[in-house]
Formats: structure tokens, sequence, C-alpha cells
């Protein structure tokens, strides 16, 4: 894998302990996929904007460097257990996090990344790092939460949007790459805010509308992924607190960046943003233009 025209799976590297964990994921992902591995540690910014430098502040951007380089040195160990040294590439990036990141997306085929960094602390929910790259990346990002179950099954979201098509699409892939079944979950509710309007609602009809729904949007992907197993499922409930519930023992959760309703003002949606604060496995966002790699 010498050739600089393929996309890598790209890692953020840090130091920190979720930081190498997702260097061991992004490594694993990128030998199933038959791709390079590309590691990248930021800095933070380093110039002043054209202004005289502060005291000190060489010797901070000296410190900085080989701080990213040593935590590079730590995560090639940590790949080298998976791939080859010439399938691992390392970069510092002389910038913000969150922007290094969103560079590197551009030429990326998936992004990885632990959902706290350095100073996280487990009871606290993913970080702003995590936040802001799955929410202006270019790529798929996946954001390494929780427990990954190997023989747990991809879980998928299905709301019946344009929008939400690309990342079901996305996981199907995902399933077939790791020869999982695909959890298809449609929440959905017929609660109406008027009790007297509620009489009036026809519930059978209701649900027969809805997994027509769910019907509709699994046959667009079905024909193209014949080989994965599908198990489609309904449940009368919030969609961020149903995906939360069964992403326990998941292998993995895909989310779009939004959803049905979704606001093109709006780069994450809640119900993505509840998935990286809450999900109990590792977090795919698919971006709402991605398709199956």
């Amino acid at each position: 894998m010498d050739d600089p025209t393929v996309a890598p799976v790209v890692c953020g590297v840090d130091g920190s302990g979720q930081a190498l964990a997702a260097v061991r994921w992004a490594a694993q992902d990128a030998l199933a996929r038959d791709l390079p591995l590309r590691l990248v540690a930021a800095t933070g910014r380093l110039d002043d904007d054209g202004g005289l430098a502060p005291i000190g502040a060489a010797d901070r951007a000296r410190r900085a460097r080989e701080t990213a380089a040593r935590n590079l040195e730590d995560a090639v160990v940590v790949a080298r257990e998976v791939l080859p040294a010439h399938r691992i590439c390392t970069a510092v990036a002389e910038d913000a996090a969150v922007t290094a990141l969103h560079h590197e997306s551009a030429h990326a085929r998936l992004l990885v990344l632990g959902d706290r960094g350095r100073g996280g602390f487990a009871e606290l929910l993913a970080g702003s790092v995590a936040v802001g790259t799955a929410a202006t990346a270019r790529c798929p990002v996946v954001v390494l939460r929780g427990m990954h179950t190997p023989g747990g099954p991809v879980v998928v979201g299905v709301d019946g949007s344009g929008l939400a098509d690309a990342a079901l699409g996305v996981a199907f892939a995902e399933a077939r790459l790791r020869g999982a079944p695909l959890v298809a979950l449609h929440a959905w509710s017929d609660d109406v805010a008027d009790p007297y309007v509620g009489l009036l609602v026809d519930s059978e009809a209701t649900l027969a509308a809805e997994r027509r729904l769910l019907d509709v949007a699994l046959a667009r992907w079905t024909g193209e992924f014949p080989d994965v197993e599908v198990r489609p499922e309904m449940v009368r409930d919030g969609a961020a607190r149903a995906l939360v519930a069964a992403s326990a023992g998941a292998r993995l959760v895909v989310v779009g960046s939004r959803g049905r309703g979704g606001i093109a003002g709006l780069l994450l949606g809640s119900v993505s943003r509840a998935l990286l604060h809450h999900a109990h496995c590792p977090v795919l966002v698919a971006r709402n233009d991605s398709a199956p790699a």
C-alpha cells in the first residue's frame, strides 16, 4: 500500500489512552480495508498572527513539536502490532486539533479518534475535539467510545429521510466488511399533544405506515448487499434513546450527521450528538453525502 493516491484511514493521536485505543482500532480497520494508516498529532496553533512573539513562545513551540513526535512514536508501536511498517505513516500538524483533522478528512477514507483526549475523565461526555471533528469532517468519522463487542451487530437508525439514506448505505457496507448482522432500527411515535386528537389517531394504520417506511428504506440497499443479514426492528420511542439502548452489545452504531427534520445550518443533529455522548459502543458518523466504502 505505497500508492499515494489511495485514501488512508486517518487516526488522531494525542498521547492519551483513548487515543492509543483508537490507533489500535484504526489499524485493524485499515487492515480489513487493505488501506494505509496515517497517524496525525496536532501541536495546537504555534503562530502569533504576525505580531511579536511573546516571551517563551519559541520554547513552547519546540516542546509542543517534541511532545507530538513522542506521541506519534508511541502510536506507531501500537499500530505495528497490527500493520507492517510500510503501511503506516505519521504527520505533525501545527494547528488546532479540530482544524488539523478537518484538513486531513478531505483526503481520508475514514477518520478515527477517541471520544476524549488528555485530561478526560471517564464520567465526562465526549470531548470537544470528538464532537467538533464529527461535525465538520468531510469523510465518515468513527469516535471510539464504550465497549466494542466483536460478535455484536452493526446498528443503524432508519428514519426514511434522504439525509439518513447515506448512513444506511454506509451501515450496510460496514456490516459486510465485518461479517456482522445489521440491525436496522426505526423509532416512531404516534403521540400527539392534544389528548382529544389522540383519540382520532388510528394506531394500527400508523404502525403499518411506519413499517412500510422501514421496508422501503431497506429495499434501497438489500439488493446491493444481498450477503448482509438484516434484522429490521421497530420501537415506539425517541430515536436517540432507542439507538443508545441498542448500542449496548453492538459492534458499531452508525448515524447520519443529520436525520429527518435536519436543518441545513446545523452541522450535527441531536441524535448524532446524543450517540457521541452516550452510546455504549463506537459511533460512526456518516456524512450526508457519504458513499459506502
